[in-house]
């Protein structure tokens, strides 16, 4: 296992953090390999087949060593008829959380809907060799590096449908899945066929996905998606407008969950948060639920605000708001 020194004021997309030792995670560290997962191929895809996988990861060294950079966003490693396999259950005792050598270790993806004290300890990232896709007979495989990109470009360029509006939408593949990411009506698990959970893969329906969530304990390794021929190009315009009332300034994206029948963002500028700031963080002018970081903001600040938030939609709508934005503290 290795570490890292990541700065959340330059890696989170919220930028608001210090430098903080992050241990970076590799499907060896778990005893996982890849191994062969049937014979045969579907013939409606044409991959053009890249490096080998562990040419890609040459980058790791011994167990003791110590590196300065993250993972990188290369490209992923594509493989065919190969799927990841873990010889035991890997320990894992809620979600975002993992067991490796005796620490338990909190997942923080690519920190898009972080908001990371100064004070927060054991956290940890997977690295390149979880940065995959392999074609299988009757779906797409990826591993939770992949980024939200890269998924969506080898979804369009092989005309295949269901990941349209990751172009809109940060993130890995694993963070996405986690909290069932999507925009309006179209979301993660409407695509997903299993989810490899603590090693173990999953169907969809026992992994329990729901809005913006999901309820099964474990860490996401991988996910397999559906291979339904059809990329909704139409689509891409819709999710493009959805995003231009969205504000330009350093965001963890939604803060609160939309409530039953309702919205948090209309709650928001109801109980007049919408535009609200307290010494460089607050809620967007644009869009009242967007956590936005004006002008050098403290972890503090933002707590704040959410807390005021919350209590202020309470006392005035009876209502108690749920963050999305996932607090490591």
């Amino acid at each position: 296992m290795q570490e890292v020194i990541i700065d959340f004021q330059k890696y989170s997309s919220l930028k608001i953090g210090s430098k903080i030792h992050v241990k970076i995670l590799e499907v060896m560290d778990f005893n996982g390999h890849f191994v062969q997962y049937d014979k045969g191929l579907g013939n409606d895809i044409s991959y053009q087949k890249e490096q080998d996988f562990h040419t890609s990861c040459s980058h790791r060294e011994n167990n003791n060593s110590h590196i300065t950079s993250i993972p990188s966003h290369s490209k992923p490693v594509i493989f065919y008829n190969q799927t990841i396999h873990f010889p035991h259950i890997v320990e894992s005792l809620e979600t975002s959380h993992v067991c490796c050598d005796a620490q338990q270790l909190r997942i923080i993806g690519r920190a898009n809907n972080l908001l990371v004290s100064p004070n927060a300890k054991n956290l940890a990232l997977f690295g390149e060799s979880l940065n995959y896709i392999s074609i299988l007979p009757d779906c797409i495989e990826m591993g939770a590096s992949v980024t939200s990109l890269q998924a969506f470009l080898f979804f369009k360029q092989h005309n295949i449908m269901g990941l349209e509006f990751l172009k809109n939408l940060p993130g890995n593949i694993g963070a996405l899945c986690n909290m069932n990411a999507g925009m309006k009506e179209y979301e993660m698990k409407q695509s997903i066929q299993s989810i490899n959970i603590n090693g173990v893969w999953v169907d969809i329906e026992k992994a329990s996905l729901h809005y913006r969530g999901r309820d099964s304990n474990g860490v996401i390794f991988a996910v397999r998606f559906h291979k339904k021929i059809g990329f909704r190009d139409e689509l891409l315009k819709v999710f493009s407008q959805m995003r231009k009332n969205h504000p330009k300034n350093p965001s963890c994206g939604s803060c609160f969950k939309n409530p039953p029948n309702d919205y948090a963002g209309r709650l928001l500028e109801k109980v007049g948060m919408k535009g609200y700031s307290r010494n460089g963080v607050g809620f967007s002018k644009e869009h009242a639920n967007f956590l936005v970081n004006l002008n050098h903001a403290s972890f503090d600040d933002a707590l704040y605000v959410i807390h005021i938030a919350k209590k202020k939609v309470y006392e005035e709508c009876g209502i108690q708001l749920e963050c999305e934005v996932k607090i490591c503290d």
